[in-house]
C-alpha cells in the first residue's frame, strides 16, 4: 500500500471544480495583484479568527520578517524564541542582524517553556516568539503576562496552527494568531489551510502597526510611487488568495479530519510503553499539523527503517534544532542549556496525517509500527 505523508492530489480531486471556476475568472480578468480577490480574502481572514486586520504576503517566512521589521527591530536586539521549529523562525530574526536567544520547550506540549523564557530576558530583550508547534498552541496567557511586565512585544509564529483555540483563565477563547501583538502564519500546501504555491499572512488588532506592515510590505508606499520608507515586495498575489478563500470555507472540516486521525492513533497506541502520543494541555485545542510521537527506549532510524520497507513514511521535525544549526555557529559560545530540546531531537517523529486518510490506511499504519514492537 502507498501511503502518502500528504495527500493535495486527493483533496485537488475535492475541490477542483470550484478551483477551476475561480481560476478561469482570474484569468480572464487579468487581475493578478492586489485585486479585489485579496482584500476578499484578508476579510474573510479577520471575520474566521476574530481580528481587525490580515496582511496577504508571499511566504510565511517574509510573515515572520515583516512582522519584525515593522517593530523596528535592528541589529543585536535580543529575540526570545525556540529551537524546536523550522529554521524560518530564527531565520528571520537573524536576517535583519537581530540575536535569537533560543529558550527551552515544556516536555509534555513541545511549546515555549515559561521559567525558560523568564530567565533568557535582558535589557536588550525587545520581542518573545513562541512558536505554536504541529497545532498545539503555546502558553499564551502567562507569556503575555511576562511581555507587559517587562515592556516586550510579542510575535506568535502560528504558521502550524491556524484554527487552534486558546483558552483564558477566565473561560474565554481566542484564535491563536490573535493574542499577541502581531500573529504571523504559512500557507505553504502542507499546511492546515494550504495555498497552490508559498503564500502568508499577519494578523494585529492594532492599526499602526498594520498600515507600517502593509507599506513595508508594497515597497515603502504610502501611495503609488511614494515610497516613505524601505520596504520590500511581499505581496500574496490573487490566484492564492482566491484559491485560499475556497479552502478556508473548509477550515474547521480540514482540522476536525486531522483531529480524527490524531484520536485513531493515540487508541491504537496507548498500550504501547515506548511510544507517549501528543499531549493537550487544558488551555489549548490541537489541530494537528503533525502527528509527533516521542519513542522511549527505541532505536529510531530502526523504526524508520522499519515503517520505510512497508512503504509508510515517516518524518522527524526536526533533525537538527535551531540553537545547533551550522548559521548560528558564532553563537556556540552561548552554551545553550535547553536540555528538553536536547532530549527530544533524537526521539521524536512524525506519522503520515492529513485530511484525506481513509481507515484502511490508518489500520495499515499502525500495524506497521505495532509489528516493529512485537
Amino acid at each position: 500500500m502507498n501511503i502518502p505523508f500528504v495527500d493535495l492530489k486527493s483533496r485537488f480531486k475535492e475541490e477542483q471544480k470550484d478551483i477551476n471556476n475561480v481560476l478561469n475568472k482570474i484569468l480572464k480578468s487579468g487581475n493578478l495583484i492586489l485585486s479585489k480577490d485579496v482584500v476578499n480574502f484578508e476579510q474573510q481572514i479577520c471575520k474566521k479568527l476574530n481580528v481587525k486586520y490580515c496582511l496577504g504576503l508571499n511566504s510565511g517566512t517574509d510573515a515572520l520578517m515583516l512582522a519584525l521589521w515593522g517593530l523596528g527591530i535592528k541589529k543585536n536586539d535580543e529575540i526570545i524564541t525556540t529551537s524546536v521549529s523550522f529554521i524560518a523562525t530564527a531565520g528571520s530574526i537573524a536576517h535583519l542582524g537581530a540575536k535569537p536567544v533560543f529558550v527551552d520547550v515544556d516536555p509534555v506540549t513541545y511549546c515555549m517553556d515559561l521559567e525558560s523564557l523568564k530567565k533568557a530576558i535582558t535589557p536588550r530583550t525587545k520581542v518573545i516568539v513562541p512558536v505554536h508547534l504541529y497545532g498545539h498552541a503555546a502558553p499564551m496567557e502567562p507569556i503575555m503576562e511576562i511581555a507587559k511586565e517587562h515592556n516586550l512585544y510579542v510575535i506568535e509564529d502560528n504558521a502550524q496552527a491556524i484554527g487552534c483555540d486558546y483558552t483564558f483563565i477566565n473561560g474565554t477563547t481566542k484564535k491563536t494568531g490573535t493574542i499577541g501583538h502581531i500573529g504571523a502564519t504559512s500557507f505553504y500546501p502542507s499546511k492546515n489551510l494550504g495555498a497552490f504555491g508559498d503564500g502568508g499572512a499577519l494578523c494585529t488588532n492594532d492599526s499602526l502597526l498594520a498600515d507600517k506592515m502593509s507599506m513595508i510590505a508594497n515597497h515603502g508606499q504610502s501611495a503609488r510611487y511614494y515610497h516613505d520608507i524601505v520596504g520590500c515586495n511581499s505581496r500574496l498575489d490573487s490566484i492564492q488568495a482566491a484559491i485560499l478563500n475556497i479552502k478556508l470555507k473548509k477550515l474547521d472540516q480540514y482540522n476536525i479530519a486531522r483531529q480524527k486521525v490524531a484520536t485513531y492513533y493515540n487508541e491504537a497506541f496507548a498500550s504501547i510503553k515506548e511510544i507517549i502520543t501528543p499531549s493537550q494541555a487544558n488551555y489549548s485545542s490541537h489541530v494537528y499539523h503533525q502527528y509527533t510521537i516521542q519513542l522511549k527506549g527505541v532505536n529510531r532510524a530502526s523504526m524508520m527503517e522499519h515503517l520505510a520497507a512497508k512503504d509508510i513514511p515517516c518524518m522527524i521535525y526536526y533533525p537538527v534544532p535551531g540553537h545547533l544549526q551550522k548559521m548560528f555557529g558564532e553563537q556556540k559560545n552561548n552554551h545553550w542549556h535547553l536540555p528538553i530540546t536536547d532530549s527530544l531531537t533524537p526521539c521524536v517523529c512524525s506519522l503520515p496525517i492529513h485530511t484525506e486518510m481513509d481507515e484502511t490506511q490508518l489500520a495499515y499504519i499502525v500495524e506497521g509500527v505495532k509489528s516493529f514492537f512485537n
